[in-house]
């Protein structure tokens, strides 16, 4: 994959410097990376449609007029792929390695940094866990992570880290309102719920009664 095709250069946050323009693939292109790495056909079916559901739910809120100058297409993109690290964390019988899967943001990095993705692309997979980690998180916690601050800089990256509060991946698979949501942060400390109540004062709450797009066909939650 080019690095250096369409898409427009974006500031990166820090520092004043300025991101190049990369180029953004598609939701075939992505999907087909989706089955390159996916161990099995079920957790090509968990990962994916989990990913497609966060970007259902980044649309909705990519609606609002106020939101119009960001870009779609990044915010789509980042949601189809911030998950794809869940792949490396199966093990031989096929079961997912639970202990370890706040490695999964990192380890998907590795996988679209060795695939040749630019580090616009790779941050919506090593930046979008929880509502942010920081190098204290870490430390504190014994977290295996190398220590650093893995925190959503861009607009776009905020977006996709906070779609992707509403859904988990656990079995059976659900959406979560945003109070659960924010129950469910609160064991990781007060300052995380407020960086959460900051992160819905910006992008406001899903309407999660409504269809959410996947892959063509629509989901609705459970219960509505």
């Amino acid at each position: 994959m080019k690095t250096d095709g369409v898409g427009t250069g974006r500031p990166c946050g820090t520092g004043g410097c300025y991101a190049p323009p990369v180029s953004i693939p598609g939701p075939a292109e992505i999907r087909a990376l989706h089955e390159k790495h996916a161990p099995t056909a079920e957790a090509f079916t968990l990962v994916h449609t989990h990913c497609e559901i966060v970007w259902g739910i980044a649309e909705q809120l990519l609606s609002a007029p106020r939101f119009a100058h960001l870009d779609a297409e990044l915010v789509r993109a980042g949601c189809l792929l911030h998950d794809i690290g869940v792949y490396r964390l199966y093990g031989d019988d096929g079961r997912l390695d639970h202990e370890n899967y706040i490695r999964h943001g990192l380890l998907g990095h590795e996988i679209l940094e060795a695939e040749g993705f630019p580090v616009a692309l790779r941050r919506f997979c090593s930046h979008h866990t929880g509502v942010g980690l920081t190098r204290h998180d870490i430390v504190s916690q014994g977290l295996p992570l190398p220590p650093a601050d893995y925190l959503a800089v861009t607009e776009e990256e905020r977006l996709v880290m906070y779609a992707d509060k509403f859904h988990t991946k656990s079995r059976p698979s659900a959406f979560l309102s945003p109070d659960e949501y924010a129950a469910h942060v609160r064991r990781f400390g007060a300052d995380k719920v407020t960086l959460f109540q900051a992160l819905r004062a910006e992008f406001g709450d899903p309407d999660l009664t409504r269809p959410v797009p996947c892959g063509g066909s629509i989901l609705r939650v459970a219960g509505t």
